[in-house]
């Protein structure tokens, strides 16, 4: 069992920036990625950004230039999401997720922590 706690989220105006955090722990040799998704009032859970142990990214499109996913190198527990130029459409509860990338970068999400809201205010 993995379990991840997010924090960093919270209330910024339009143009501003959060860094999101997220520290998984417990069974941690059993998973190899880790990611954000959101999910806004009324809308379906989006991927939003994930780092494989071997440093691979990948984005959102709409996200990508706008987000950085980055990792602690050490212990590969903590990821963390710096997101900057924030914008009002970026307005939702953002969740981390823990699980495994296989072959093809495909990635199964096992693991998920219980969210942090992030509001922009125009």
């Amino acid at each position: 069992q993995v379990h991840v706690v997010e924090s960093g989220g919270g209330l910024v105006q339009a143009g501003g920036s959060l860094r999101l955090s997220c520290v998984a722990s417990g069974s941690i040799f059993s998973i190899n990625a880790l990611g954000w998704f959101r999910q806004a009032p009324g809308k379906s859970r989006e991927f939003v950004a994930a780092i494989t142990n071997g440093g691979h990214t990948d984005y959102r499109e709409s996200v990508s230039g706008q987000f950085t996913i980055s990792s602690d190198n050490a212990t590969k527990s903590a990821v963390y999401l710096q997101m900057n130029s924030l914008n009002p459409e970026d307005t939702a509860v953002y969740f981390c997720a823990a699980g495994r990338v296989r072959l093809g970068l495909t990635y199964a999400w096992d693991f998920w922590g219980q969210g942090t809201q992030v509001t922009v205010s125009s």
